[in-house]
């Protein structure tokens, strides 16, 4: 952090620590991140970001708890390493599209808490029409600790340049499976599913998947793999660098610019 900065944020907790000297107690500052954490915009600024955490349109229906902006935040090693994979699709008319990357350990709990309540399916009809909600845990598709937390997952996919617009998705309007050939419409190529579909066609290398969507999942996993991700076989849009800097440690900092700076 710039030394200016630095003296920036500390004149300003003094006047906080100033302020609240008569007040009532403060209540506990938020976590901040390592300085191994970057936001991916300023390493790679040309990939896309749709951080569905942010908004509605995911599987639980709202925002997730941690999700403070709409930004993705890795560990440096992983943001460079995607950035070494989108200079290889940019020469080939594609590029990288993330939907989720560091994931504070809140969110991963706001999952949990979700998943426990049955009565909850607003969402089932895109996210998981096949699968019984009290099957989630069973199955692997919630589980109470994600790799995300560690900082080096992302959730990702590929764009065909010039990007298509993409509408925006409306709270409350009617649901289509995530793996029908008129589910909701998004400006990545053909995947044979949606983000986040649980479903075992979500399976990257599931046989029913064929044609121009397996083409995309290896074009995907072929680049990453290159770039030194490894893939989650039941998940095609999931992948965790090799070697990652934290392979053990599960963060909880708030997803926002304000953790990184750490003021």
């Amino acid at each position: 952090m710039p030394r200016i900065f630095r003296g920036a944020c500390a004149l300003a907790a003094t006047a906080v620590i100033t302020l609240t000297t008569f007040a009532a107690p403060a209540q506990a500052a938020e976590p901040t991140a390592p300085k191994e954490f970057v936001a991916l915009a300023d390493v790679a600024p040309t990939i896309i970001q749709e951080m569905r955490y942010r908004g509605r349109h995911n599987f639980v229906g709202t925002r997730i708890d941690g999700y403070v902006q709409p930004m993705c935040i890795l560990t440096r090693p992983a943001a460079e390493a995607l950035r070494t994979a989108q200079r290889r699709l940019l020469r080939s008319g594609y590029t990288l599209k993330v939907y989720d990357c560091y994931r504070p350990q809140r969110a991963v709990d706001h999952f949990v808490r979700w998943a426990k309540d049955l009565a909850d399916e607003k969402m089932k009809a895109e996210f998981y029409p096949n699968v019984p909600k009290d099957r989630l845990f069973a199955d692997g598709y919630i589980a109470e600790k994600s790799g995300h937390s560690r900082g080096s997952t992302v959730d990702l996919t590929i764009v065909k340049l010039p990007a298509r617009p993409q509408r925006p998705y409306v709270p409350g309007e009617p649901l289509v499976a995530c793996f029908a050939p008129n589910r909701f419409p998004d400006n990545t190529v053909d995947m044979g599913t949606g983000y986040d579909c649980f479903d075992t066609l979500s399976h990257t290398d599931n046989p029913l998947i064929t044609g121009k969507a397996r083409e995309n999942r290896q074009l995907l996993k072929n680049t990453l793999a290159a770039a030194g991700f490894r893939n989650l076989p039941e998940e095609w849009w999931h992948y965790t660098l090799n070697g990652e800097p934290f392979p053990s440690t599960f963060f909880d900092f708030p997803v926002s610019r304000r953790a990184l700076s750490g003021c």
